[in-house]
């Protein structure tokens, strides 16, 4: 079993691109179903993170394909960085 505070803790990476997108901010559950529905990372800072951010990254429970014991690997084809000068 896996607790949400340690899904907060690891990297969360795009396996189209191998590039980093953060750490998990939120998760959005179904009640209903009592399932995760989908996870929400921060979006990219637009000048080095000082001055505002962009809107936040939406990743649906569908596109998680592998949960790491450092790193949760998401499957993001449509998701392009706006932020080219973002340093990882």
């Amino acid at each position: 079993m896996v607790k949400i505070s340690d899904l907060r803790m690891r990297e969360v990476i795009n396996v189209m691109n191998g590039k980093k997108l953060g750490l998990i901010k939120d998760i959005e559950i179904d009640l209903d179903a009592g399932r995760i529905k989908s996870v929400v990372l921060p979006g990219n800072g637009k000048i080095l993170g000082l001055f505002g951010r962009n809107d936040d990254v939406v990743v649906p429970w569908q596109k998680i394909k592998k949960l790491g014991m450092d790193v949760i690997l998401v499957e993001l084809a449509d998701y392009t960085d706006t932020n080219q000068s973002m340093l990882y």
